[in-house]
């Protein structure tokens, strides 16, 4: 796809290795041999020798499967001039707009959970875009999908601030999609009042209870569950 002359990233402040970036690695690698180990079983083991508990590689396909159920994300970007090594890595939704065909690469995520989350997309699905380290944070519109994970090519260039030596073309460790805007929201969604369900639904059992965005908020993408997203979608009839 044509990419704009002015390369910006969309990885954010939040995808740094924090404590919790680093636990999320360590898990995931965990996860990785388990399924080494359950394909190992799978060509060793007997027809018919299960035992009727569940065992390593059961729970480790759970958990692949619970990923894989999402269909609907939310993923933030930064709309205020951030520089980093001399690139601003400023791209909010008005930015994805201008693109050819409004569509964009979504490079530059240097977390292991977020970059899984986007092995998991498919295309048609949507997200919202969310406008992250910024006077107002919130979200501003709804993006699609467009196409599935592959490389990110600014792991790759030594000029770019998100440029990784540990990272090979013939073994790359970091994935982007492709989005395209798809609309505005009716009104902008702040982070404020985003909070204040959460925090009623915290004690009803209400659709936010749970939100990624405040249970593991430092992820810059993050998965959303269908009544997660469709009580946002809610919010827009509704004045702020």
């Amino acid at each position: 796809m044509s990419r704009p002359g002015k390369k910006r990233s969309r990885a954010t402040l939040e995808d740094k290795e924090s404590p919790e970036a680093i636990l999320a690695k360590s898990e995931i690698q965990e996860e990785e041999k388990c399924t080494r180990s359950a394909a190992q079983e799978r060509s060793s083991k007997p027809m018919g020798s299960s035992k009727g508990r569940a065992t390593k590689k059961e729970t480790c396909r759970s958990t692949q499967e619970s990923k894989q159920a999402f269909s609907h994300w939310l993923m933030k970007s930064e709309p205020e001039s951030r520089f980093e090594k001399g690139v601003d890595v400023k791209f909010g939704i008005e930015d994805l707009k201008a693109q050819p065909n409004q569509t964009a690469c979504w490079d530059g995520v240097r977390n292991y959970q977020a970059r899984n989350f986007m092995r998991d997309m498919q295309v048609g699905q949507e997200a919202f875009f969310y406008h992250s380290n910024c006077k107002e944070p919130g979200i501003a519109g709804i993006i699609k999908i467009v196409k599935e994970a592959y490389p990110d090519h600014t792991q790759f260039d030594k000029k770019d601030p998100h440029y990784d030596s540990s990272s090979t073309k013939e073994n790359p460790k970091w994935s982007m999609v492709d989005v395209q805007f798809v609309r505005m929201t009716k009104r902008f969604i702040p982070l404020s009042e985003l909070k204040t369900h959460h925090q009623a639904h915290r004690g009803s059992g209400g659709p936010l209870k749970d939100m990624a965005l405040f249970t593991r908020q430092r992820l810059s993408v993050q998965p959303l569950r269908e009544e997660e997203f469709e009580f946002i979608l809610s919010l827009e009839e509704k004045p702020c």
